[in-house]
């Protein structure tokens, strides 16, 4: 099936396309998920909706700007990509789905999230890179659960003080943002294990010795004068990062990344629950 025909018919509403959409896909798959990944959809087929004991649906690189009202009848849901889509907000039935674990929203068009995000308190990772945020929402501070944010590529530049509410939270990525300094409430925060504050515009960096959890900074790309200080045994990715104390000779070192915690999927291959 071409994309262009694929297009032609997202498009349409009759049931005909939808089914030729879903190629033949009529009843609740054995694995309870649902792939319509790079469909050219603009609308979610309503008789996805039907499969409630569904609990994984990805719905990543299509042409989506909205969602049905039917989908609050998932309510096992687990895992939602609406990554690489058209979303200029973010669609208020998603926030009923209140099992949740994982919620990829990057690669769209959010300047904001709403209020009633708060009601996902399952929610253990969320995606929101690449979209146009000038600040991060604080209701992402009321995800109790939170483990992982992913918020790069942005325009941050700064982060809220209620963020250290997230006791559980363990790995933030910030890279691609407007920082002129390391946010203040990171230091305040010791269960960090991960933090990605690469490409960013900060000149200095205050000593991260403090906290017990860290275990990996990643400050490269930034024009700064000094190296952040670390615990021993935590690992540093950026200028210097192999000298300490404070460096004596600028050499511009950087060290590949291969931690696991940093994947760049296909929106095929999804990061699962723990």
């Amino acid at each position: 099936m071409g994309n262009s025909l694929k297009a032609i018919l997202a498009f349409l509403p009759s049931s005909k396309c939808q089914k030729y959409i879903l190629e033949d896909l009529e009843e609740m798959p054995v694995d309870k998920m649902v792939d319509l990944s790079g469909r050219q959809m603009r609308r979610l087929p309503v008789h996805i909706c039907s499969f409630r004991e569904l609990v994984k649906l990805y719905l990543s690189d299509n042409n989506l700007n909205h969602l049905p009202p039917e989908l609050e009848q998932l309510q096992n849901l687990q895992i939602l990509a609406l990554d690489f889509n058209n979303f200029k907000a973010l669609p208020l039935v998603v926030c009923t789905l209140k099992q949740l674990c994982i919620l990829y929203l990057g690669n769209n068009k959010l300047c904001s999230l709403p209020l009633e995000l708060r009601l996902l308190q399952n929610l253990k990772t969320l995606w929101i890179e690449s979209n146009c945020l000038q600040y991060l929402p604080e209701v992402v501070c009321e995800l109790s659960l939170l483990k992982t944010l992913h918020a790069g590529s942005n325009a941050l530049r700064t982060l809220p003080p209620q963020l250290q509410c997230l006791q559980e939270l363990r790995t933030i990525w910030l890279s691609g943002n407007l920082l002129s300094e390391f946010p203040p409430v990171l230091l305040d925060m010791p269960f960090l294990e991960v933090i990605d504050v690469d490409r960013n515009s900060i000149r200095f960096f205050p000593s991260l010795a403090h906290l017990p959890g860290l275990k990996l900074v990643i400050y490269d790309h930034n024009p700064c004068r000094n190296a952040p200080k670390v615990a021993k045994g935590v690992r540093r990715v950026g200028r210097w990062s192999e000298e300490t104390p404070e460096p004596r000779k600028r050499s511009g070192a950087v060290i590949e990344i291969t931690l696991d915690e940093k994947p760049l999927l296909p929106p095929a291959a999804k990061t699962e629950p723990e």
